[in-house]
């Protein structure tokens, strides 16, 4: 398999937001606009990440949506199976919760919340484990930028992880490409700029992994319909995890077009 061929995945996070009766209308409108001109699951997976609470709801509502929209959750816990862990979540209830897929190591969880290195390892174990499938984040500041580190960076943060991840797992993982300075700023990374990273992350996965040329690398920071179709163009961009944008239904489904029609 080439990257041509992988079929790209647009994932809406979206973090803390919103209300129950928003996010509840943001759906209706989005599976109207799927019902009116569908995007076909072959040419594009799409997926919502809801806050925790929500998880099981809007995962009911997508059950009768025009096609398949994986319900993602947004965060896991260190600790693994059920116990006297006070407002933890583990990947065992998730799974038994019919919710298959989790975002692991945002920015604002390694940044905000102090998931370091050995916490997302645990996390990303856990959740493998019990057979999630994980979308995986790794960016660098705008100061590791301007340092001339941003790959380092970036593909230190993918080793972090190998020594935990067995050979066949590599199935169960998406990389999502997210440069902490385009994070909810309203930057982006210009295509090419993007795209020379996800080539540096597709050999750095090809060293580490005999599935490394088949796993999907997103791209994520501050992704609208407005830029989608450039980005979504680039060979190596397989997909995007979007912010804000997917907060609006319309803009979604531009993005989740711009995607399907570009493989």
């Amino acid at each position: 398999m080439s990257v041509s061929t992988i079929t790209p995945w647009v994932v809406g996070n979206w973090k803390m937001n919103p209300k129950h009766a928003d996010a509840l209308q943001l759906i209706k409108e989005f599976k109207q606009l799927l019902q009116q001109e569908n995007v076909s699951p072959e040419y594009c997976h799409i997926g919502v990440a809801p806050i925790t609470i929500a998880l099981t709801n809007i995962h009911n509502e997508l059950g009768d949506a025009v096609r398949p929209i994986y319900t993602v959750a947004q965060d896991v816990s260190k600790v693994a199976g059920t116990g006297a862990y006070t407002g933890e979540v583990s990947a065992e209830l998730l799974k038994d919760s019919q919710i298959e897929y989790v975002l692991i190591g945002h920015s604002e969880r390694r940044e905000l919340f102090g998931d370091d290195v050995e916490i997302l390892k645990a996390k990303l174990q856990n959740a493998l484990n019990a057979g999630l499938t994980v979308i995986y984040c790794v960016g660098e500041s705008l100061t590791q930028r301007e340092q001339g580190a941003a790959e380092q960076v970036v593909l230190q943060q993918i080793c972090d992880i190998a020594s935990i991840v067995k050979a066949e797992q590599w199935h169960n993982i998406v990389i999502a490409y997210e440069p902490i300075w385009a994070i909810g700023t309203g930057k982006t990374a210009s295509p090419a700029d993007a795209q020379a990273m996800h080539v540096k992350i597709r050999e750095g996965l090809k060293q580490i992994s005999a599935l490394g040329e088949t796993i999907a690398i997103l791209y994520g920071g501050s992704v609208k319909a407005e830029n989608a179709a450039e980005l979504a163009a680039c060979p190596d961009i397989n997909g995007a995890l979007v912010g804000g944008a997917s907060l609006n239904a319309q803009s979604f489904y531009q993005i989740a077009k711009a995607f399907a029609q570009s493989k």
